[in-house]
């Protein structure tokens, strides 16, 4: 009796350890924050392509990523290509995954992490902070690298991805997706984070994902968090936004489901492309909360048996 009593209490702590190591894992709207006012502070310039500002952000997430033990993907943790002969690139990390076959499949998360520079003049500023645009799905990325470097729990490989020159035509994506495409990469899916700063306007979930009937990930996202995490969005599929961010050249290249989350709704925010994209009018609780509630859905990505998500 002695004994199974102590077996069961030794099997309570284990599991309350587990969700308490869990939960110290969440971010935080501190950690959000600290992340969003270097990236689109005044110091970096609106990070346009071969842009000082880019570089300084680049060596932020490359610091980042080597902090939590994110590897590079390539020889260096850059992606390196060309545009009109100004060299940039993307950021790339690397999770193995944990199981012999499984890790041979990838799972990208990704987001652009460059900007336009500058814009039109408002009281004498011309910086293009880009914070909505897209330092907060770069947030994300990141944050996202974090956890599950500490977590270890992915079966699948992870792809960290912040992409350069999305701004010049998702020319960063194509290049990667190009790369991975050449090298035989085993993609199972594509997620992006753009523009997740502000909640939606009276909306039930907290999201909308892009090419919401090319798949069955809105509904695979919500099982998997327990959760309405992701509705759909009619401005979406009207202003074509599958097409318009760095999910696409993935799709193009793999055929695979390659989607955008995102929580930009063209009700909820008048600073797209604008120099009033601060850092300011960033919500840091609602973007915490949106990243936590994907982290149990991109565990589940990365570990379910088969693949779950698939093309309609």
């Amino acid at each position: 009796m002695r004994k199974n009593i102590f077996i069961i209490l030794i099997t309570v702590l284990f599991v309350n350890c587990k969700q308490s190591t869990t939960a110290q894992l969440q971010t935080s709207a501190s950690d959000i924050a600290d992340i969003m006012n270097f990236l689109a502070s005044d110091d970096l310039g609106g990070r346009d392509t071969g842009s000082e500002g880019l570089e300084k952000a680049a060596h932020f997430i490359e610091e980042e990523f080597k902090k939590y033990k994110v590897a590079p993907y390539f020889e260096t943790y850059r992606d390196v290509f060309d545009v009109k002969g100004i060299e940039t690139y993307n950021v790339v990390g690397f999770l193995k995954g944990t199981d012999k076959e499984l890790a041979k499949e990838v799972i990208v998360l990704g987001a652009h992490f460059d900007h336009i520079g500058s814009g039109k003049e408002v009281n004498g500023d011309v910086i293009a902070n880009g914070a909505n645009d897209n330092a907060a799905g770069s947030s994300a990325v990141i944050s996202l690298a974090k956890q599950f470097a500490q977590l270890k729990n992915n079966k699948r490989s992870i792809l960290f991805v912040l992409f350069g020159a999305e701004e010049r035509g998702l020319l960063g994506s194509e290049h990667l997706a190009k790369v991975l495409k050449e090298k035989k990469v085993d993609l199972y899916a594509m997620v992006n984070f753009e523009m997740i700063g502000v909640p939606l306007n009276d909306k039930s979930y907290k999201a909308y994902i892009t090419g919401f009937d090319k798949s069955n990930m809105a509904e695979k996202i919500n099982e998997y968090a327990g959760s309405e995490l992701i509705g759909y969005l009619a401005k979406a599929k009207e202003f074509q936004l599958f097409m318009r961010s760095d999910n696409y050249p993935f799709y193009k290249q793999f055929n695979v489901p390659c989607q955008t989350i995102s929580t930009f709704d063209f009700t909820n925010y008048n600073y797209y492309h604008h120099v009033d994209d601060e850092v300011s009018e960033m919500n840091f609780e609602f973007m915490a909360d949106l990243i936590n509630s994907c982290i149990p859905v991109i565990t589940k990505m990365a570990n379910t048996p088969q693949k779950e998500i698939k093309l309609n």
